[in-house]
């Protein structure tokens, strides 16, 4: 429980920063068969299927880290299967990853990270 508590506050605080950005939310933890998005967005035009990945410090290794082949696989799956539901064919996507070091206050929006 205590993790799932922790995802939250990461996907919150990569809200609030995506929001600053100009971003607009579409969906949050948008689960599917195929797996969850943690954050879709929309920026000019663009689809952004964004993971949140955070950590208390980077004594295990950076959060990008865990965004793993096998995770990014489901990413895609789950966002063709978006695509499906609101019946959009071509429009333009890209996958981010949002990575979160609370130690020292770090976020880094990787863009286009797969």
């Amino acid at each position: 429980m205590y993790n799932k508590n922790k995802g939250f506050e990461y996907e919150r605080i990569a809200e609030e920063y995506l929001l600053h950005k100009g971003y607009r939310i579409l969906e949050v933890n948008f689960s599917s068969k195929f797996g969850e998005i943690d954050i879709i967005a929309q920026k000019d035009d663009k689809l952004h299927f964004i993971e949140v990945k955070g950590r208390k410090n980077t004594k295990y290794g950076y959060p990008r880290e865990a965004v793993t082949f096998t995770k990014q696989k489901k990413l895609r799956s789950a966002a063709k299967y978006y695509f499906m539901l609101k019946g959009k064919d071509d429009y333009p996507c890209q996958f981010d990853v949002i990575e979160i070091v609370l130690e020292n206050r770090e976020l880094n929006h990787i863009k286009n990270a797969f």
